[in-house]
């Protein structure tokens, strides 16, 4: 983005692919029905964790740099831990509230020295900090529904909710055929292959899985080591000649905010031993 593809017209190829692919494996394993009930809440998770969630992280992406996006998105542990409390009534430990502080106090030290380099908007910024804000609310509310069923079954759902959604904002089907296909080179096919496969269909699969056996809070508060790679592969990317190098935002000083959000996650998912 923006030389081959619109936020819009990549977000709709990464929703396409990832519900076909969810379709296709709940059609070989999965066979479960959906309670009336629960397609409100399906409805919801799909708009705040597909729909508003990606059109936000795109758009806010193809105007902001890689490393403001991972930085911004560490913001998504706290309001996570905020709306577990008044919405699945989580209880909040001394412990994880401890780790979620300092690895938010290094988030936030971070942000403020986040705008020194190349790559930056204020208005990208904001669409960043919406998505982060948009994904821990989609994180609090699919919680209940991992409880009864299936994951495969689950996000399957989600995503086509979000894909209706998505094709029902305007500029998505205008973009879509308004587009030189003929221009995409291989290597821009191959980077959008690994959104739709790796970043879409393993990443949510994954993160449903883990939210049968973990709070939205402890799930969440991994995000913290967003910035952390992202920058490693920024430096690596970079140096091979694979991505636009905005590697002079990052400084020693960075570096040292970073060790706190380790810091803070290793707190937050630390358990107890048992007698």
């Amino acid at each position: 983005m923006p030389e081959f593809l619109t936020p819009s017209v990549f977000i709709l190829f990464r929703v396409v692919g990832a519900v076909l692919l969810f379709w296709t494996v709940k059609a070989i394993f999965v066979r479960e029905r959906i309670d009336k009930a629960d397609f409100m809440r399906l409805a919801a998770c799909g708009m705040f964790g597909v729909a508003v969630n990606q059109m936000c992280f795109f758009h806010g992406l193809s105007l902001s740099s890689s490393i403001n996006a991972g930085i911004i998105m560490t913001i998504n542990p706290i309001i996570v831990v905020v709306l577990s409390f008044f919405i699945l009534k989580e209880k909040v430990s001394v412990q994880k509230s401890l780790g979620i502080l300092i690895g938010a106090i290094g988030a936030i030290l971070l942000t403020l020295t986040a705008g020194t380099g190349s790559g930056d908007s204020v208005f990208g910024d904001v669409l960043l900090f919406v998505n982060a804000a948009s994904y821990g609310l989609y994180l609090v509310l699919v919680k209940p529904l991992m409880q009864k069923y299936s994951p495969i079954t689950v996000i399957t759902y989600i995503f086509t909710f979000g894909l209706l959604y998505i094709l029902l904002y305007p500029p998505t089907l205008s973009e879509f055929f308004s587009i030189d296909y003929s221009l995409l080179t291989h290597a821009a096919i191959f980077k959008i292959a690994y959104i739709i496969i790796g970043v879409t269909f393993l990443a949510y699969l994954l993160t449903v899985y883990a939210l049968k056996d973990l709070s939205p809070s402890v799930s969440s508060s991994y995000i913290y080591l967003q910035p952390v790679l992202v920058i490693f592969f920024a430096v690596i990317f970079a140096a091979i000649g694979i991505a636009e190098d905005y590697t002079d935002t990052i400084t020693w000083e960075k570096v040292g905010y970073m060790l706190l959000i380790f810091l803070g996650v290793f707190i937050t998912t630390r358990r107890k031993k048992a007698n």
